[in-house]
């Protein structure tokens, strides 16, 4: 594999390790985070150089990575005059793997023709494990001749990826598969709840469901912690309610209806407010140990 001149702004739970896998595939990388001390604790543990602004960070490179958290967010790295779009030059890349509204990844596209740049929406789903561990699901948005530039770089940290069509189409894929989650979730959390009640042997009940038509990554992964209460890791409510928030407000502008993610959205509202928005998307559960 040919190697990039490669920039990731975002070291969280996600960017951190996926930049990680970047280094240690042999691409020049740097990385630019707003926290500074995760930067140079990513120092620490790959091989790459941290930058104090955006536009220093992308001098020169190839292609441009980004994990942050919302549409705001995204806004304050590309734009201004220490932002993403000042520094990167003519015929590079830059991928957006934040999940945001669709309406930004159409709007990243047109500015970033005006500057000769290229873009892809890429959110990606598999948590942090998945990211650790290099086996992330990405959603694209994009042209076919750019996607294919980038492929081999997200090879580092993806295992499956598609091109899901134009600028905006990897966003609303994201969507769908937040809002299938939430499903899952609901389905789950109200099942469990009857087994506790029915005081089944929730290893042995999970063993023997897994294998049928019930079985999810959701099952094989949440549903025994979330029989002991355990939520405390993981993708947090936080997050999850503001994709699910993006994902009403598309359904607003197809002038569709999405029941169950209302549902789902209002009682992760609830959680959030009595205090458990750092817990993991799997506290739905205790949404029916309330009732």
């Amino acid at each position: 594999m040919e190697s990039k001149k490669v920039a990731f702004i975002g070291l969280g739970v996600m960017g951190f390790s996926m930049a990680g896998h970047i280094s240690k595939a042999g691409h020049k990388t740097k990385v630019f985070n707003r926290t500074a001390s995760k930067a140079r604790e990513w120092e620490k543990s790959f091989y790459g150089e941290s930058l104090p602004t955006p536009k220093l960070v992308v001098d020169n490179c190839d292609i441009v990575f980004m994990c942050v958290g919302n549409d705001a967010d995204v806004r304050s790295v590309v734009y201004g005059e220490d932002g993403v779009l000042v520094g990167m030059k003519p015929g590079s890349i830059l991928v957006d793997h934040t999940t945001t509204s669709a309406e930004l990844a159409e709007e990243l596209s047109n500015v970033c023709l005006e500057k000769k740049v290229s873009f892809i929406d890429a959110p990606v789903s598999g948590g942090q494990i998945g990211a650790e561990n290099g086996t992330l699901t990405i959603m694209c948005g994009g042209e076919q001749a750019v996607f294919d530039q980038v492929v081999p770089v997200m090879n580092c940290y993806g295992k499956q990826m598609a091109l899901m069509g134009k600028n905006g189409q990897g966003q609303r894929s994201k969507m769908v598969n937040q809002i299938c989650i939430a499903g899952v979730l609901k389905g789950l959390s109200e099942g469990l709840f009857l087994a506790k009640k029915a005081e089944l042997n929730i290893d042995q009940l999970v063993d023997v469901l897994k294998y049928g038509a019930a079985g999810s990554w959701q099952m094989e992964n949440r549903a025994l912690s979330m029989s002991q209460d355990q939520f405390d890791f993981g993708f947090a409510i936080d997050w999850m309610h503001k994709d699910l928030s993006i994902c009403l407000n598309e359904a607003e502008k197809l002038g569709i209806g999405l029941p169950l993610t209302e549902k789902v959205d209002k009682e992760y509202q609830v959680l959030k407010e009595q205090g458990f928005g750092r817990m993991d998307t799997s506290v739905l559960f205790k949404i029916y140990e309330q009732e």
